[in-house]
């Protein structure tokens, strides 16, 4: 069958103008918030020596990976809100699709590294610097991309050779593989079961993971110190409230048959907007070494930029006063010569 859809109207998340503007401002507010705080958070873990851990090298790429990952659907549904018709083109839709795959797949595997990384740090920690090397980071992070590409690639290919003739209406707020599914023309029974194989697997294997390690991990605690056992306690629950916010909003939505539900929108929100405007607060308000960075980095520059703008304010008042002297005393002394 033949393509004769050129291009996608998205439903949105109500067709109620009064909500369309909370959703505008709310929204916008969610992404500057998002943008803001995970740009400090690569900023200050470049900027400071002292957070030169594999800890924190992985948490400035997932950081990286957040701003991508709401790039790719935040922008379109703020501007959509405002808008009458909300269209998007067919590439664009598959565009979309690919890059929201992606970022969001990445998302995962690096998550799941970070927990491989804290279970070596807590459970090993003699040979953590062995194991976890800049040179292993690096091959690590490259795997997750890897990983993500890949499995984005499959998600689009099976998609894009669909045929779609007509409706054209997809009920979200962007391109996601369930709703263009429901449109397609054609049996997608197949098609839904290696989204499962695909998507769902991922995620609820990667999840398994993560849960395996940090049981491990908290397991752990009863041969530490109450100290050592508070500040790995600390670290790990920053980790674990990121991976249920993100995991289990994926795991409803993937895995499962190629059935669309009213509650999928507000479910994908969560995972692409919600939880990467957490995560800076998330990572920073459970984290002692984080906080006191961005206080040394930003505040302790703020600081020095006001006493030097001081100091030039002094040093100008101190100049108009000795003037005015200096000329007085020659005036006098030309009196004097007279």
């Amino acid at each position: 069958m033949e393509n004769n859809v050129t291009e996608f109207i998205f439903m949105g998340l109500s067709q109620n103008e009064k909500v369309q503007q909370l959703c505008f401002f709310l929204f916008l507010l969610f992404y500057m918030t998002l943008m803001t705080g995970n740009f400090l958070i690569i900023m200050t873990i470049q900027r400071s020596p002292n957070l030169n851990s594999p800890m924190y090298f992985f948490l400035s790429f997932l950081s990286f990976v957040d701003i991508c990952y709401s790039s790719v659907t935040a922008p379109k549904l703020i501007i959509d809100s405002q808008a009458k018709v909300k269209s998007i083109s067919f590439v664009g839709c598959m565009v979309q699709l690919f890059f929201s795959h992606l970022f969001g797949c990445t998302e995962i595997f690096i998550l799941t590294v970070m927990a491989y990384d804290r279970y070596v740090a807590i459970c090993k920690p003699l040979r953590y610097m062995t194991i976890m090397d800049r040179k292993v980071c690096s091959i690590l992070v490259v795997t997750c991309w890897l990983g993500g590409f890949v499995h984005s690639f499959i998600q689009t290919i099976l998609t894009v050779q669909l045929p779609f003739c007509g409706p054209n209406l997809i009920d979200h707020y962007f391109c996601d593989v369930h709703p263009l599914l429901k449109l397609a023309c054609t049996e997608t029974y197949m098609v839904g079961l290696t989204v499962i194989a695909n998507s769902g697997m991922i995620s609820l294997s990667c999840f398994v993971i993560l849960m395996g390690s940090y049981i491990v991990i908290l397991l752990s605690f009863k041969t530490r110190s109450s100290e050592g056992r508070r500040k790995a306690l600390s670290t790990c629950a920053s980790h674990i409230t990121v991976v249920i916010l993100f995991f289990v909003p994926c795991l409803f939505i993937y895995l499962r048959p190629s059935t669309t539900f009213t509650e999928d929108k507000m479910v994908a929100v969560f995972y692409t907007i919600i939880t990467p405007m957490l995560n800076p607060l998330i990572y920073t308000l459970r984290n002692t070494e984080v906080k006191n960075a961005m206080k040394r980095l930003w505040v302790g520059r703020l600081l020095d930029r006001n006493k030097r703008d001081s100091g030039v304010k002094l040093s100008g008042t101190g100049i108009a006063c000795i003037v005015p002297v200096s000329k007085r005393v020659a005036g006098n002394k030309s009196v004097i010569t007279s």
